[in-house]
């Protein structure tokens, strides 16, 4: 896999006549807008990431040709392919339901991507079996979809999309017809079949886990529009929305700094360890805050506030208050800790925040 250097929220582009996909894809649908910039090479695996109805399945399905653009462009190699029909294009695609052919075995499955671009029977089955090989399931060519497992299917469509020799991969929530004990396993696999893409890979997803592990790059969508994109380490460290900030397990807050000190646009001030000026956001784990029954008299934390707790949930081996009152946060605490200190609903506590553990960073 190739890597990238993080870019917060300017789209990527590749050169026309370059290698590689280029493409603005707008859509216009009634009241909705679809207007995102893409830019990959080969090599590159592209995760679109975003909460459901922000537009990332009608972005895949402009790059497949089953949704017409309204305006922009698509470039895939150098090649124009905005008006060339679907069929024709040189894109493989993987559907969140697979859509196996049911009377059709694996094998002959994975041929009928060959035989549709003209290769003859034996050669198409030839084919299929050398695919069947790399994704480990050559002892299955002759099973029908009803007697694979989700992972097995996964995998069969994998490699019929993968038959044609693509030169973009399209994959629509791959894993999400899976359950968690396979989704793991497959995850891995697929990371390395994708790893091995010499192409370009675009997949959609709506779960972080998915994104992180499988993609170089991450493009985030809200509303039809780009709003964040880098590395996945520079997207998790660097949240630029709240849905974002939810999806990596961060509190975020946008307001002016001056110097060490953050003025927020509602609430209070942060203070960090970070020397900035002007907008700014910070961010902070629920991990880093620490819940006190009484104002804490000894604490180091410069960061204090008066809250009271509006909900309780369990978070993993953990128990994460939502927080209102002074600052609107979320904290992670023990079981323990939080039966000492009596939590409940309308409970009043104090939060502690130190500034080392807080990240402010240039809006």
């Amino acid at each position: 896999m190739s890597r990238h250097d993080p870019i917060a929220t300017e789209p990527t582009s590749v050169p026309a006549g370059a290698e590689g996909l280029d493409a603005r894809l707008v859509v216009d649908r009634g009241a909705f807008r679809l207007d995102v910039t893409l830019g990959a090479a080969p090599g590159d695996v592209v995760a679109l990431l975003g909460p459901n109805g922000a537009g990332k399945t009608t972005a895949l399905r402009a790059l497949a040709g089953l949704t017409p653009l309204t305006d922009g462009h698509l470039r895939l190699d150098g090649a124009v392919l905005e008006r060339t029909p679907p069929e024709e294009r040189p894109v493989g695609v993987v559907f969140q339901d697979y859509l196996l052919f049911p009377h059709l075995t694996a094998l002959d499955n994975v041929a009928f991507g060959p035989r549709c671009r003209g290769a003859s029977k034996a050669e198409a089955r030839a084919e299929a079996a050398v695919w069947l090989e790399r994704m480990g399931l050559a002892d299955h060519a002759g099973a029908k979809p009803r007697r694979l497992s989700g992972g097995q299917a996964q995998r069969v469509a994998l490699a019929r999309a993968l038959a044609t020799r693509p030169r973009l991969l399209l994959l629509d929530e791959p894993l999400a017809a899976l359950d968690a004990r396979t989704r793991l396993e497959v995850r891995a696999q697929l990371r390395r079949h994708l790893a091995e893409f010499e192409a370009v890979a675009v997949l959609v997803t709506h779960d972080p886990l998915d994104a992180m592990v499988l993609a170089d790059r991450l493009v985030v969508v809200e509303h039809g529009r780009v709003v964040q994109q880098g590395t996945p380490a520079d997207i998790a460290r660097r949240p630029r929305t709240d849905y974002i900030a939810q999806l990596v397990g961060l509190n975020l807050y946008r307001g002016r700094a001056e110097g060490h000190t953050v003025r927020l646009d509602a609430g209070p001030s942060i203070t960090t360890t970070e020397d900035l000026a002007g907008p700014v956001f910070v961010a902070f784990p629920p991990g880093a805050v620490t819940l006190y029954g009484d104002r804490p008299s000894g604490s180091s934390a410069r960061n204090v506030w008066r809250c009271e707790v509006a909900g309780l949930e369990t978070h993993g081996d953990q128990i994460r208050a939502d927080l209102t009152g002074e600052l609107r946060l979320t904290a992670d605490l023990t079981t323990v800790a939080a039966a000492e200190l009596g939590l409940h609903p309308g409970a009043p506590v104090w939060a502690t925040v130190k500034a080392a553990q807080t990240h402010a960073y240039p809006a």
